[in-house]
């Protein structure tokens, strides 16, 4: 099995459509209280559906090889970021923001640490 499809919810569809198109995602399905978009390098997709309030405790990551390049460039297009890029103890380089509705995304890069950090756990 592969995960490739996360739901969020979105308290203003034409906003949340506006902010992930802007981030470089492209959409491919729009009705008045849903939206899916196609990550642009792997096929994976997300999905916006129209709720009263922002997900509650859930983070998206997002990967990106070039990560301070890509966040500088948001950052140039009115993005606000929470923090970031900055390094992680477990690894990991990591800048962060929210979207219209207040969900938390992480735009990050882990390389060979995101599968093979070194206390991975052995296959036995």
């Amino acid at each position: 099995m592969n995960m490739n499809q996360v739901i969020m919810n979105s308290t203003d569809i034409e906003k949340s459509k506006q902010f992930y198109s802007a981030l470089g995602f492209t959409l491919i399905v729009a009705t008045e209280h849903y939206l899916r978009f196609a990550c642009p390098d792997n096929g994976a997709t997300f999905s916006l559906s129209l709720a009263d309030k922002a997900s509650d405790g859930m983070k998206v990551y997002f990967e990106e090889p070039d990560l301070d390049r890509k966040v500088a460039e948001l950052e140039q297009h009115g993005f606000v970021f929470e923090h970031g890029p900055e390094d992680k103890h477990y690894l990991w380089r990591e800048a962060e923001l929210c979207d219209p509705s207040g969900n938390k995304l992480v735009l990050y890069w882990a390389g060979d640490n995101r599968l093979n950090p070194p206390w991975r756990v052995s296959a036995e």
